[in-house]
C-alpha cells in the first residue's frame, strides 16, 4: 500500500510538470480620445479610469487623433494615468492620425507608447491670439516650465528629452518610424490586436502584462459624460451662446414669447460646455452689447448702436474661447480653424437676429393707417368693384374695403377721395378715365 501511495504521488507530479502551461488571458480596456481635448475630455478619462479599475481590467489603451486642447485638463489626464495602479498604453491611432501638442504629451506620459503608421505627433509649442492671428508663444519663462514638465514625463520612461524638449521649442514634428527611431516611442503597430501582442511580456508598474489574445472592451461613457463632450465642441457652445444672448434680447423687447427661457437655457448650456471658465472681458463686453442692441430698439439711431452692439457680442464671444497659453496647447493650424468658425457663425448668425430686430422694432414704431387721411393716395383694385358696391384695394401694402359710384375692375388703378371709418371712397384714376373714354369712342 505504501508503495502504491509513493507511486501515484509521482504520477500526479509528472502529469502536472507534463501539462501544457495555460496562457491567463488579460482584458483590455479600449478607450479612445478623438477630436480636441476640451472641459469634458477630462471626466471621460477620469470615468475610464475608474472603469478600469472596478471592473478588474489588466491594461488600458487610450487612442489618440487629436490637435491638442486645453492645457489644464491635459495635466488632469496626465495625474489620472500616472496615479492609476493599470498600466496605461498610449497609441495614436487609425492610419493617417495626428496627436498634436497636448496630445504628444499624453503620449509620452503613458508607460507604453506606440503609433500606426502614417500617424504623426510634435507641434507643442503653445499659441496665442492677436491681432495678427495665431502666434507662437515665446516667452522663456513658459516655455521653460513647458519643457521641464515633458521632460520629466519622458525620463521617467525612459524617453529621448532631447527630442520631447525639441517638440516644444522648435515645433519638430516626427512620423510613426521616426519617433521610434529615436526613442520617443515604442512599437509602431497595425492596430489595437496587435499591439496587444507585441506589449506581450512587458513588465509596467511592477506587473507583467498577459495581452496577447487578451480581450478588448471599448468604454461607453456615461450619459452625464457623453452629453458634456457634445456640449464642450467650441463650435456648439459658441453658437448656443449666440442664440441665447440674441433670444433674450428679443424675449426681452416682446416679453411673453417665451424667447427669454429659451434664451437663458441656451447661455446655460453654452457655459456648462465652455466648463464657466469665463473671462470678466467677455462679459462685460457681451453685456455692453445686448444693452446697444436694446437701446436701438427703443430709440431709432438709424442701426448704428445695433451694429455696435453685434461687435460687442462678436469680440465677448471670442474672448470667452480660450486660445492661448496657459489655457491652451494646440497646433496653430487647429487653433485659426477653430477661430474662423467661431467668428462666421458669430458674424452670420448676429447680423440676422439685429437685422430681424430692427425690422421688428421697425414695424412696431410705424404709424398705422387708421389714423392718416389716405385722401389723394393711389389704390390698386384687388377685388372688382361694381358701381355703388364694395371691393378690395390695395394700399401701401395693406388691404382695405372701398366702394365707388362709378366701380371699377381689378387691377385697375383708383384714386382715394375720402375714408369713412374702415371703408376707403374711390374713384378711377384720371389715366383709368382717359384709357376708358378713347376705347369707348373708337
Amino acid at each position: 500500500m505504501r508503495a502504491l501511495a509513493v507511486l501515484l504521488t509521482w504520477s500526479i507530479i509528472l502529469l502536472v510538470l507534463a501539462s501544457p502551461t495555460v496562457a491567463v488571458e488579460g482584458t483590455a480596456l479600449l478607450v479612445e480620445i478623438d477630436g480636441a481635448i476640451t472641459s469634458s475630455t477630462d471626466d471621460y478619462i477620469s470615468e475610464a479610469v475608474a472603469t478600469a479599475e472596478e471592473g478588474g481590467y489588466d491594461v488600458i489603451v487610450i487612442t489618440l487623433n487629436t490637435p491638442g486642447g486645453r492645457l489644464d485638463e491635459t495635466f488632469s489626464i496626465i495625474e489620472s494615468i500616472e496615479n492609476t495602479n493599470i498600466p496605461v498604453i498610449g497609441f495614436v491611432y487609425p492610419h493617417g492620425a495626428t496627436a498634436w501638442s497636448a496630445g504628444t504629451l499624453i503620449l509620452i506620459s503613458t508607460d507604453i507608447a506606440a503609433m500606426a503608421p502614417s500617424t504623426v505627433i510634435g507641434s507643442m509649442q503653445p499659441v496665442e491670439i492677436s491681432g495678427e492671428g495665431a502666434q507662437p508663444v515665446n516667452d522663456s519663462k513658459v516655455i521653460k516650465a513647458l519643457v521641464s514638465y515633458a521632460k520629466v514625463r519622458a525620463k521617467k520612461h525612459a524617453r529621448n528629452e532631447t527630442a520631447v524638449e525639441q517638440f516644444i521649442v522648435s515645433n519638430l514634428n516626427m512620423d510613426a518610424r521616426e519617433a521610434v527611431e529615436y526613442g520617443v516611442v515604442e512599437y509602431v503597430v497595425e492596430d489595437v490586436p496587435s499591439l496587444l501582442r507585441e506589449v506581450d511580456g512587458s513588465e509596467v508598474k511592477g506587473q507583467t502584462l498577459h495581452t496577447a489574445g487578451a480581450r478588448v472592451v471599448s468604454f461607453e461613457p456615461s450619459l452625464r459624460t457623453s452629453l458634456l463632450a457634445i456640449l464642450s465642441d467650441p463650435l456648439l457652445y459658441s453658437i448656443l451662446l449666440l442664440i441665447g444672448i440674441y433670444s433674450l434680447i428679443f424675449g426681452l423687447t416682446n416679453p411673453g414669447a417665451g424667447a427669454e427661457i429659451g434664451g437663458m437655457i441656451c447661455i446655460a448650456l453654452g457655459l456648462i460646455g465652455m466648463g464657466f471658465d469665463v473671462s470678466i472681458a467677455a462679459v462685460f463686453l457681451l453685456i455692453l452689447g445686448v444693452a446697444l442692441i436694446l437701446f436701438e430698439l427703443s430709440t431709432p439711431g438709424h442701426g448704428i448702436f445695433a451694429v455696435a452692439g453685434l461687435i460687442c457680442t462678436t469680440v465677448g464671444l471670442v474672448l470667452l474661447v480660450p486660445m492661448g497659453y496657459p489655457d491652451q496647447l494646440i497646433s496653430p493650424e487647429f487653433t485659426r480653424t477653430l477661430l474662423l468658425s467661431i467668428l462666421l457663425p458669430a458674424l452670420a448668425v448676429g447680423g440676422l437676429f439685429v437685422f430681424a430686430a430692427y425690422k421688428v422694432a421697425q414695424v412696431q414704431r410705424k404709424k398705422p393707417l387708421m389714423n392718416m387721411g389716405p385722401s389723394g393716395e393711389r389704390a390698386r383694385v384687388v377685388t372688382s368693384i361694381p358701381p355703388g358696391g364694395s371691393g378690395f384695394v390695395s394700399l401701401h401694402g395693406e388691404y382695405w374695403k372701398a366702394t365707388s359710384t362709378v366701380g371699377a375692375a381689378k387691377g385697375d388703378e383708383v384714386v382715394v377721395v375720402e375714408r369713412r371709418g374702415a371703408i376707403l371712397v374711390v374713384e378711377p384714376s384720371k389715366e383709368e378715365k382717359n384709357e376708358e373714354d378713347t376705347y369707348g369712342k373708337s
